[in-house]
């Protein structure tokens, strides 16, 4: 006997908005699926507004509406029996975040809650890292944000610690990302890290997506130091024209993938990981399981 559930997860960051529309199957005797039908992105860059102005300005609040819209009859036609839309950095610290999540349910009946770093590195870890994490070894799970970063210490298969800093890719083009959270990171990590030996990272996020998918390898091969850090130098020898027209990225990925690759290079530095494994999971992902399993 098999039964589907259809959810959906509407993840409002800080460089995009992403739907992700997942099919769970249910079978008796066996493991829950949860197997992705699709996958919307819409590049509206909110964390330009909150960084640098403090607010959501009015053209990318039409933009939201417009995309929320789009969102909800999507998952209408797909026929999602239940979501949830949560919104990170950028919409926690602009002031009028609270504002904008009103406007965006009554213009489009989509309701928002905008979660803090630690609710969002909780929901991320609940999606399918389980099966990436073997039960004898360590783990540093590194979430690349627009506006934050999320590192999560996983050790025999159980979270250790996790901690979300104010260290993300928007914030980085700006420079708004002072030496002393660097400083802050490098602590957090090598005292949670020092007790370990032999850390792999696990890399979350559009960035090293596309730097792995690039690399032509297997999901399941992981990344070098080596090979990460050569990729850094080549990506900073593109002009932001060259990484768009040569490498084929996005226009808002193309600039936001070079802060990205130096947060992950200096997690494994600091860590002493000699490779980076990236899954392709994150925050929406979690936001499904946690609803399934009511963990939210």
């Amino acid at each position: 006997m098999i039964s589907i559930k259809k959810y959906a997860a509407i993840d409002i960051g800080s460089n995009a908005m992403r739907l992700l529309i997942t099919n769970i199957v249910e079978q008796d005797g066996k493991e829950t699926q949860f197997n992705k039908s699709a996958l919307i992105r819409v590049p509206i860059r909110l964390g330009q507004d909150a960084f640098t102005v403090g607010e959501i300005t009015n053209e990318n609040i039409d933009r939201m509406v417009d995309a929320m819209e789009a969102f909800r009859l999507l998952m209408k036609v797909y026929k999602v029996e239940k979501y949830k839309a949560c919104a990170t950095s950028a919409m926690r610290e602009a002031y009028n975040g609270k504002e904008v999540v009103e406007i965006i349910k009554n213009k489009s009946d989509v309701e928002i809650d905008i979660i803090d770093g630690r609710v969002e590195a909780a929901i991320i870890a609940s999606s399918d890292l389980h099966s990436f994490l073997a039960t004898d070894k360590t783990y540093l799970y590194v979430d690349v944000g627009g506006g934050s970063t999320e590192f999560s210490l996983f050790s025999d298969g159980k979270m250790i610690n996790s901690k979300s800093f104010k260290n993300g890719t928007v914030r980085l083009l700006n420079n708004m990302v002072n030496e002393i959270v660097w400083i802050e990171i490098e602590k957090w990590i090598k005292t949670n890290c020092e007790p370990y030996e032999n850390i792999t990272l696990i890399g979350s996020g559009g960035n090293i997506n596309k730097i792995h998918k690039l690399s032509e390898k297997h999901q399941d091969k992981p990344l070098s130091y080596v090979y990460l850090a050569s990729q850094y130098q080549y990506l900073n020898s593109l002009t932001y024209e060259q990484r768009i027209a040569e490498l084929g990225l996005n226009t808002d990925r193309a600039d936001v993938i070079i802060p990205a690759t130096q947060i992950y290079l200096n997690a494994m530095k600091w860590s002493g990981a000699r490779q980076i494994y990236v899954p392709k999971i994150g925050l929406s992902d979690g936001i499904v399981k946690a609803m399934y399993y009511g963990t939210i």
